[in-house]
């Protein structure tokens, strides 16, 4: 969850109310205003194409907060802390090696395959609600991943490194190219940097999709083991569910956005295309 959690980009309109006098939505205050943004579309005019990835991120880091909220004031019915349940299921799956660590931060909960180990955030090691028991669940589930030898979590982690480097270095590549493409227009160096950095962001939106099912599966397996232990009832699965949908809709959002950001940096690049053949 947290580390691996949702990356955005800010972006947005401001809309402002001083004094006594309200300002109408989509007017600006002077003409000042209005070349700037007239110049911001001029250089990227196809930036609204990432206004609805950005929407979705807002929505589901709104909906995780208010479901993990919810759930946290309602405690577990067996009274178990995450860390309780957390060692409970690694124990009842064999993985007694595997240690449960504090970790500190909000939502900041991981499992480390390098040091096999799983990291809760202070409030689900040590408070007993449903929120608790769901995280750690959800991230003992990616233990039990790794111990299986779970394929797209083998594939994920085979990729880490590579996409560390891409997230590093795409950024620099792109803004590189688009900066010596905006001095020299017929710059073949300008386009090729633009190009590199496309596909190097390609590798991270790739990782993102490949994120998914892991995280679907984890949850899947969190659910099963809770049940399964007698951990939660029935009557509690609902609260479990609705913390891990809501976790789940954020690596969902980070995808669309990641996937929506792509394709204005193709369009931006296709865009110099045309205008090197006019």
């Amino acid at each position: 969850m947290g580390r691996r959690g949702v990356g955005l980009q800010e972006a947005g309109l401001w809309l402002r109310v001083g004094g006594a006098r309200e300002e109408r939505p989509g007017r600006f205050k002077n003409n000042n205003q209005e070349k700037m943004m007239l110049g911001l579309f001029a250089i990227d005019p196809y930036f609204w194409v990432t206004i609805p990835g950005v929407l979705l991120a807002m929505w589901a880091q709104y909906r995780l907060s208010s479901m993990y909220g919810r759930y946290s004031r309602v405690a577990a019915g067996r009274g178990l802390t995450g860390q309780q349940a957390a060692r409970y299921i690694l124990d009842r799956n064999g993985l007694t090696d595997v240690e449960v660590h504090e970790v500190h931060g909000h939502l900041s909960d991981h499992y480390d395959p390098s040091k096999r180990a799983v990291f809760l955030s202070s409030d689900n090691y040590h408070h007993p609600s449903l929120s608790a028991v769901g995280v750690a669940a959800h991230e003992v589930g990616h233990a039990i991943q790794h111990a299986t030898q779970y394929s797209m979590l083998g594939l994920r982690m085979s990729l880490v490194g590579v996409t560390n480097f891409a997230s590093k270095t795409a950024w620099f590549a792109i803004l590189g190219g688009m900066i010596l493409s905006s001095m020299s227009p017929r710059s073949g160096t300008g386009r090729f940097l633009l190009l590199a950095g496309i596909l190097l962001f390609s590798a991270t939106v790739f990782f993102q999709v490949i994120t998914l099912p892991v995280e679907y599966d984890a949850s899947r397996r969190a659910k099963a083991e809770l049940l399964r232990l007698g951990l939660v009832t029935p009557d509690e699965r609902g609260g479990v569910d609705k913390v891990l949908s809501a976790a789940a809709l954020t690596y969902v959002a980070g995808m669309v956005a990641a996937m929506l950001e792509l394709l204005r940096l193709i369009l931006i690049f296709r865009g110099g295309s045309r205008s090197d053949d006019e």
